[in-house]
């Protein structure tokens, strides 16, 4: 055997059987990552280009350590760093809801002023600092940085929560600081505003302000005061350009929810009173229209009108607007819920919880309810916060409440006068129990409350038309348009010679649509895709156009690319931008299609990934990523026709120290199928190892979830989240992302009809060492990893991350961070499954882990979490008990008080590190660990985790990462 310098010595280290670590060279220039090694990988995070397009900014952070914000000239070299500290991690999601973003401009933590000559971005407290605030259980404070991007010079702002530039003026920009610790909802909300005269280079200080609003022209900043014992509350104006300052409204009142039409002319807000006698504050609307030299102001104070609910008041939960022709207050109503005798007033403090006494704590659960009690937990700060929308008719001070129980939810429109309605509450125990949901759609005419034409019983609806007079929706195989004009609904597809039901859905769902792309600017047609073409379909009758005309023919799909995130319609005058994927070669690319014509401009396709296209507001500069298996994805600036792009970030530096993949190739393989059925054409990525010899074989995991081989051709980041692709083929793995396509009624025999094939075609290719292969996934992959090694023996191990293990019981279980039921999951859904268990036994059987457990033979680890609200932790436990009194090899590791995805990094870390001694045990001979052949007593658990923790590296000095100005991406 020929061993010679480098990659051979992994192919040496492998036909012995020795661990890769050991086979390489201490002077070889490329080596393994290693969990330390993934804490400082570095990614580019949030990315945005000037409004002028001469500037790039974007987020560089390592998965643990202090970041930077860059901002890189699109042309010439002059690039400017800056240190930003530690990012705090997102935090968990409520159940129900999205994680909280950190705190700054919004979730990039950057802003550009509208002319492109301000910069602005958030700071954190470095690393160090950061761990000693959280360990003395501090509050982490933000400031902000304002930079000069023609002179380079800066000004350092502490302790700001948030701030803003003046809309499209860019005379100023707003920097809201922290108020005083310890507030609660009776203390005062304001805190310092500062407002800087960006051309003059001065600074406004305002006190006691709680909220404020820029107008998008950037004209007028408004703010509300909220100072100590109300005095001096109000709602001020400031004109930016002339420094004038105007009182809208001023009192002994709280003043909230100041907000500016697009235009800039009218002024909403709301001004609020205690009522001793009730919980809410009483509320008037309050508008001021700036359209003419002198303002005039509005109000409408329910008080005063007779037609105004009486067990209702003007509700704070919603922002107030004006309708967009200027003639209407449009706002929220919320019942008023009246104070219980001896209950404190508004302003009195208390700190002691609300006496219970011999109250008993129930929770009734009825056959009848819409939404599980559960669920009705997790959404009751939505239900308290819920309000009906109403509008006031200022010309003929009328009120007219648009939304109330027979249509609860009515949204108004962008421009326009149609509002939508919609109502769920007849279906709610359906979607509830089967996981169909449905509605009916009805159109609201808001100068008089008069509702029109209705949809009823739909289940997938879609966006309003510019002009707000249409709805999209989709029934019976066709796209229907309900329209406010006609007063009825009509199919705008059928007749035409394509489909748009996704007839590659494998779910239980019966024709159901590929999703519409969304409407033209001129409200006339329609953006719609069969997963291959675009057609531009015309609502009111006419020939349908294919925009791209060859998807089909080329197997290419095409999606459209969206680069003004504020367009209200697609603008079919100008050229239109679409994603292309190829389906049997994996490439990717980006075509554009001129104004008035079918057919593609191709700009790149290849083996590739192309990403984040963005185009700067004011100019035809764009940038975009390209990355490959072994690319990473730096950003590019380009013109319209994306020739001739430059590299102008450098994050591929970063992998000259590591060994990396060899790169990929595409898998075909064909699936099994039931008797009397056809197998499909699938495909999956196989991913070589670094220093791949062709002709040797490799230890290889199998790592699955559905379809996965879309990504071929894409560069995946190091993480420490156990299974990491990149992390493994550096460490001398293969790595196999099968495809799986679902049969109804048998997801887990189809993973084991598509897996198995896909292995099969995978050794064929002579990469796979079949000896040495392990399986792994996380959730819905972590379900289809236990089932598997009931069905087979292929697998030398396995780990599985929070998997369903039994169908029968999972069915009846809450899924816990929504609080609904799993049964709408498994009929309409992941599931797949017709009915119940009582209907359909065998099959849920049949596909449960936990009755194949006597046929395990694969070591198995499993990771479960005790507070995982997706899959409920008595899954893990179940599979686990039965495995262990079967004497079977399973370990189950249990991250307290985590959820369904590890979010403390610790526990990644160290999920990360025990998968891959386990896998290396396994599959690559190394000595197995203590906590697998012996385990670890609770007594011992914390010296346990002592001993193994794993020390970052020392931050070393900041120093400009290289950035590379001449090169371009291939050719395509």
């Amino acid at each position: 055997m020929r061993v010679g310098v480098g990659t051979c010595l992994l192919c040496a280290a492998l036909a012995f059987g020795l661990p890769v670590r050991a086979a390489y060279s201490q002077t070889e220039t490329k080596r393994p990552m290693e969990p330390v090694d993934i804490l400082d990988w570095k990614t580019i995070g949030s990315a945005e280009l000037s409004p002028d397009g001469k500037w790039l900014a974007y987020r560089y952070s390592p998965v643990q350590g202090d970041s930077e914000v860059i901002v890189r000239a699109t042309s010439g070299d002059t690039e400017r760093r800056y240190a930003i500290g530690e990012i705090p991690p997102a935090q968990p999601p409520r159940p129900g809801g999205p994680p909280t973003p950190p705190p700054g401009a919004g979730p990039s933590g950057f802003a550009f002023s509208e002319d492109g000559k301000w910069f602005a971005y958030t700071t954190y407290p470095k690393r160090a600092e950061a761990e000693k605030l959280r360990a003395q259980r501090k509050a982490i404070q933000t400031g902000a940085t304002l930079v000069n991007l023609e002179t380079g010079t800066s000004t350092d702002y502490p302790k700001v929560r948030q701030y803003a530039f003046s809309g499209d003026s860019s005379l100023a920009i707003a920097l809201h600081r922290y108020g005083p610790e310890g507030g609660g909802r009776d203390k005062p909300r304001g805190a310092d505003l500062i407002v800087r005269d960006l051309a003059a280079g001065t600074d406004l200080t305002v006190g006691g302000v709680a909220e404020y609003a820029f107008d998008k022209t950037g004209t007028r900043l408004a703010w509300a005061v909220d100072a100590e014992g109300q005095i001096g509350n109000g709602l001020i104006v400031r004109h930016l350009r002339t420094g004038a300052v105007t009182t809208a409204d001023s009192g002994k009142a709280s003043y909230e929810k100041p907000a500016w039409n697009d235009a800039g002319t009218h002024l909403a807000f709301l001004k609020g009173v205690e009522d001793k006698a009730y919980e809410e504050k009483r509320y008037t609307v309050i508008g001021v229209d700036w359209s003419s030299d002198t303002p005039a102001t509005v109000r409408f104070d329910p008080a005063g009108d007779a037609s105004f609910p009486a067990d209702m008041f003007i509700s704070a939960n919603r922002t107030p607007a004006w309708t967009s022709d200027g003639k209407a207050l449009l706002f929220g109503l919320a019942p008023a819920t009246k104070k219980k005798d001896g209950e404190a007033a508004k302003g009195e403090s208390t700190d002691a919880p609300p006496a219970r006494g011999d109250t008993p704590d129930l929770i009734l659960w009825h056959w009848k309810d819409g939404r599980l009690q559960s669920q009705q937990q997790v959404q009751e700060q939505r239900d308290k916060r819920f309000t009906y929308l109403a509008t006031w008719r200022v010309a003929d001070k009328r009120f007219i409440r648009l939304a109330d129980d027979t249509l609860r939810d009515v949204a108004p429109p962008k421009d326009g006068r149609w509002a939508v309605g919609v109502q769920r509450e007849p279906y709610e125990l359906t979607a509830s129990l089967e996981g169909r949901v449905y509605q009916d759609v009805t159109l609201v005419d808001m100068e008089t409350g008069t509702r029109g034409a209705t949809a009823t019983k739909v289940r997938w609806v879609y966006g309003q038309s510019p002009d707000s007079t249409k709805i999209l929706y989709f029934e019976g195989g066709h796209y229907h348009v309900l329209d406010a004009a006609a007063g009825t609904s009509r199919p705008i597809t059928r007749g035409l010679p394509v489909s748009f039901v996704n007839v590659e859905d494998d779910h239980n769902v019966v024709q159901p649509p590929v999703p519409p792309e969304g409407w033209s600017a001129d409200s006339r047609s329609v953006l719609l895709t069969d997963r291959w073409d675009l057609w531009q379909v015309p609502v009111d009758g006419g020939a349908a156009v294919n925009l791209t005309v060859n998807g089909v023919r080329d197997r290419i799909r095409y999606d459209r690319l969206v680069l003004d995130p504020e367009e209200k319609g697609i603008d079919f005058t100008k050229p239109q931008y679409a994603a292309m994927l190829g389906e049997w070669t994996k490439k990717t690319g980006v075509a554009r299609i001129a104004p008035g014509t079918s057919g593609v401009d191709v700009l790149a396709f290849d083996a590739a990934g192309y990403s984040r296209l963005m185009k700067a507001t004011h100019a035809e500069t764009y940038a975009y990523a390209y990355d490959t298996p072994s690319t990473y994805p730096d950003l590019h600036v380009a013109d319209a026709s994306l020739k001739g792009a430059r590299k102008v970030t450098d994050g591929q530096a970063q992998l000259s120290a590591y060994a990396w993949s060899a790169g990929a190739r595409l898998v075909d393989y064909t699936s099994d199928a039931p008797k009397g059925r056809k197998g499909k054409k699938l495909q999956g990525s196989l991913f070589l190892p670094a220093g791949y010899e062709p002709g040797r074989r490799y230890p290889t995991i199998v790592y699955i979830y559905e379809r996965l081989s879309d990504a071929t051709n894409r560069f995946v980041h190091p993480t420490a989240y156990g299974f990491n692709r990149s992390v493994y083929t550096s460490q001398g793995y293969a790595v196999l992302m099968p495809d799986i396509t679902y049969t109804v009624n048998d997801p887990g025999m189809s993973a084991v009809w598509s897996v198995l094939p896909a292995l099969k075609a995978a050794i064929a290719t002579g990469v796979v060492d079949a000896a040495r292969v392990g399986l792994q996934g996380h959730s819905w992959g972590g379900y289809q990893t236990s089932f598997l090694i009931t069905q087979t023996n292929a697998f030398k191990a396995a780990i599985a991350g929070a998997p369903l293990t039994n169908m029968v019981s999972m069915y009846s279980l809450v899924y816990r961070n929504s609080g609904g039921g799993n049964m709408a999951i498994f009929e309409s859904s992941q599931g797949r499954f017709t009915g119940g268990y009582w209907d359909n036994w065998d099959a849920y059987v049949r596909n449960s882990p936990i009755a194949h457990a006597t046929r395990v033979r694969t070591p198995l680890v499993l990771m479960h979490n005790d507070q995982d609200g997706a899959v409920d932790f008595t899954q893990g436990v179940e599979y686990y008990n039965t495995l262990r009194r079967l004497g079977k090899p399973v370990v189950m590791l249990e991250y307290v008080g985590e959820n369904h995805n590890l979010v403390r990094a610790p526990n990644r870390l160290d999920y990360t590190v025990r998968m891959r001694e386990f896998f290396d045990h396994f599959l690559r001979d190394a000595p197995a660990p203590a906590w697998w052949t012996d385990g670890v007593p609770l007594l011992r658990m914390d010296k346990h985790l002592d001993e193994r923790k794993i020390a970052p590296k020392k931050a070393a000095p900041a120093s400009p990462a290289p950035t590379q100005t001449s090169a371009t991406r291939p050719a395509a």
